[in-house]
C-alpha cells in the first residue's frame, strides 16, 4: 500500500472544496484552499531539491501557515521534524545534525535561531511569513497529488524533550499514523459534519500535531487554532466557533476556569468533549470544570513515542475520574514488575503497549531502540494500575518515584491532595535528597491572589489527608510553576538546591 498524509486534504477538496478546513480567529482557509497551497509549497520545495525521504525540520508557530508547510511538504515526501519557536540555535543544530536534515522552514519572527543554525550547516533556509502576504495562485489543472509513501515509510521523527540525556528522535511511519486516525474514527464517534475542533496547543508537539490536527483534518472536520494561548480567548474561540472537541493540557483547563467571568455552561452547549492530555488532571479540576462549563474533562494518555495515543474513554462511558481510560483500538496494555512479569489486576507497575501507533524507533539509535522496545512492547517509563475493566490510572513517572525511608511516595498522589486546597492555583512535588530519609517530600505551589499560607499551616492540613511519611516537609511558593511549551510543569527546572536549603 502507498499513502501520504496530505491524501485528504487533496480527497476532501475534491468533495467539498468550500467547507472550512482550518479557522484561526477570523482567518478562514477552506480545503479547496488548502489543497492548492499544499500543493503549490510541495512543488516549490520539490523543484529546491527536497526528495522522499529526505529530513526537513519545521519552526513554526500554531496558525494556518504551520499548516499549509506541514503539509506541503509532507506533499513532497519529506520526513517531518517539528521544533519549538523558542528552540535555541545550539539546540537547532544539534537536531540537524543528529537527523542529517536537507532543509530547514521557519516562521519569519523565529528565524534568528533557525539562520545560525542552518548557516553554520550549510543548509538551506526557507522563512514563512504570514499566509494573508501568501495569495493563491490557482493551478491550471488538477493539482499534482502527493508523493506515495510505503507504509514503513517514517513520516515524522519527533524529538523528545531529553529529560535523561541528549533528545532522541521518535520514528513514526506512515502506516502507524494512519492507523491513529482510524483508532480516532471508532473511539471518538467523530462526525465530520458536525464536529469543530480546535486547541491552542502547540502544533511541534505530538499531541497537537498528530492527535488534533491531523485527525481533524484527515477526518475532514474543521480545525480552529490560537496562538499564543490566552484564556479568554480561548473560550471566546470554544464559544463564537461553537467548538464540539477541544484540546488541552491541564495548565489551560486550570487557566480558563479561573478567567471563566460571566461565562455559563449554556455557552458551551455544543460542546461533547474536552479532551486533557500531556500531564496528569487534578481531580478538582475536573469537577470544578464540570460545574462551571457542564461538560466533563476527559483524560487520555499517549507518549511521543505511541503518536501520542494509547488510551482513552470510549465516547458513548462514562470517563472515570483519575483514569485515564482504556486501550485505543489496535492497542495493548499490560502493567510489569521490574522484570517484565504482568502483575494482578490493581497492583502498581510499569506501564507497557504495543500496537500499530507505536514508533519504529529511535531514529539512528539502535541501544536505545532496544531498551524501549522488546518483541514488540514498549516499555512507558510510566508507573500504572489496570482495573477490572481494562482502564489505566497513571500513579506517576517511574524516575519520580519518591522512596522516603523506605516508603514509596507517588507525587501524584500528593498534588491531587494538594490542589483539594482553597488556596492552591497549581503544585508539584518532587523528591529532595537528605541525609536521613535519602528522600524527603517537597511541594511547590502557586497560591491564589491574595492568599497566604504558611509552610505550617499547609503541613497542618495535609497530615488530616496523608499518611505523615507523605506530607511535604519541604514548601516552596513561588509566583509561576516552570513550564515547557506545551504547558505542561517542568519539574527537573525545579531548583532542588534551593528547596533544601528552605530558600
Amino acid at each position: 500500500m502507498v499513502s501520504n498524509l496530505a491524501d485528504a486534504i487533496f480527497e476532501h477538496a475534491a468533495h467539498d472544496p468550500g467547507r472550512p478546513a482550518v479557522r484561526s480567529g477570523d482567518q478562514v482557509v477552506t480545503y479547496g484552499e488548502l489543497r492548492d497551497r499544499v500543493a503549490a509549497y510541495a512543488r516549490e520545495v520539490g523543484a529546491a531539491g527536497i526528495r522522499p525521504g529526505d529530513r526537513v525540520v519545521l519552526i513554526a508557530p500554531t496558525g494556518p501557515e504551520f499548516v499549509v508547510a506541514y503539509y506541503g511538504l509532507h506533499a513532497a515526501g519529506a520526513v517531518l521534524i517539528t521544533m519549538n519557536v523558542m528552540a535555541t540555535a545550539p539546540e537547532i543544530d544539534y537536531v540537524l545534525g543528529d537527523a542529517e536534515a536537507s532543509l530547514v522552514v521557519a516562521w519569519h519572527e523565529a528565524a534568528t535561531a533557525a539562520t545560525a543554525a542552518a548557516t553554520g550547516r550549510g543548509l538551506p533556509l526557507r522563512v514563512l511569513g504570514p499566509l494573508a502576504d501568501q495569495p493563491v495562485v490557482v493551478p491550471a489543472a488538477t493539482p499534482t497529488a502527493p508523493v506515495d509513501r510505503a507504509d514503513d515509510d517514517t513520516a515524522v521523527i519527533i524529538y523528545t524533550s531529553g529529560t535523561t540525556g541528549r533528545p532522541k528522535g521518535a520514528e513514526l511511519g506512515v502506516a502507524g499514523i494512519f492507523a491513529l486516525v482510524e483508532a480516532a474514527r471508532a473511539r471518538l464517534s467523530f462526525d465530520p459534519a458536525t464536529d469543530r475542533a480546535g486547541t491552542a496547543l502547540p502544533l511541534f508537539h505530538v499531541y497537537g500535531q498528530l492527535i488534533v490536527l491531523h485527525i481533524s483534518i484527515s477526518l475532514g472536520a474543521p480545525v480552529s487554532l490560537l496562538h499564543p494561548f490566552e484564556p479568554t480567548r480561548m473560550l471566546e474561540m470554544v464559544r463564537d466557533h461553537r467548538l464540539t472537541i477541544v484540546s488541552g493540557v491541564p495548565a489551560m483547563w486550570i487557566a480558563m476556569l479561573h478567567a471563566a467571568g460571566d461565562t455559563a455552561p449554556e455557552d458551551f452547549a455544543q460542546l461533547r468533549l474536552a479532551s486533557s492530555g500531556g500531564a496528569s488532571l487534578p481531580a478538582e479540576v475536573i469537577r470544578a470544570f464540570q460545574e462551571r462549563f457542564g461538560v466533563l474533562l476527559r483524560e487520555g494518555y499517549g507518549l511521543s513515542e505511541t503518536s501520542g495515543w494509547a488510551t482513552s474513554t470510549p465516547h458513548d462511558q462514562e470517563p472515570k475520574i483519575g483514569a485515564v481510560g482504556r486501550a485505543v483500538p489496535g492497542m495493548q496494555l499490560e502493567i510489569r514488575d521490574p522484570l517484565g512479569a504482568a502483575v494482578p489486576t490493581g497492583e502498581v507497575g510499569e506501564v507497557w503497549v504495543k500496537g500499530p501507533i507505536v514508533m519504529k524507533g529511535y531514529w539512528r539509535n539502535p541501544e536505545a531502540t532496544a531498551e524501549a522496545i522488546q518483541d514488540g512492547w514498549l516499555r512507558t517509563g510510566d508507573l500504572g494500575t489496570l482495573d477490572e475493566d481494562g482502564d489505566l490510572r497513571i500513579v506517576d513517572r517511574l524516575k519520580e518515584l519518591i522512596i522516603r525511608g523506605g516508603y514509596n511516595v507517588y507525587p501524584r498522589e500528593v498534588e491531587e491532595v494538594l490542589y483539594q486546597h482553597p488556596d492552591i492555583v497549581e503544585a508539584a512535588v518532587i523528591g529532595v535528597a537528605d541525609a536521613t530519609y535519602g528522600e524527603e517530600v517537597a511541594a511547590v505551589i502557586v497560591l491564589r491572589d491574595g492568599a497566604d499560607l504558611s509552610t505550617e499551616a499547609l503541613r497542618a492540613w495535609a497530615k488530616e489527608r496523608l499518611s505523615a511519611y507523605k506530607v511535604p516537609h519541604l514548601v516552596q511558593v513561588l509566583p509561576a510553576l516552570p513550564k515547557g511549551p506545551s504547558g505542561k510543569i517542568l519539574k527537573r527546572a525545579i531548583d532542588r538546591d534551593r528547596l533544601r536549603a528552605g530558600g
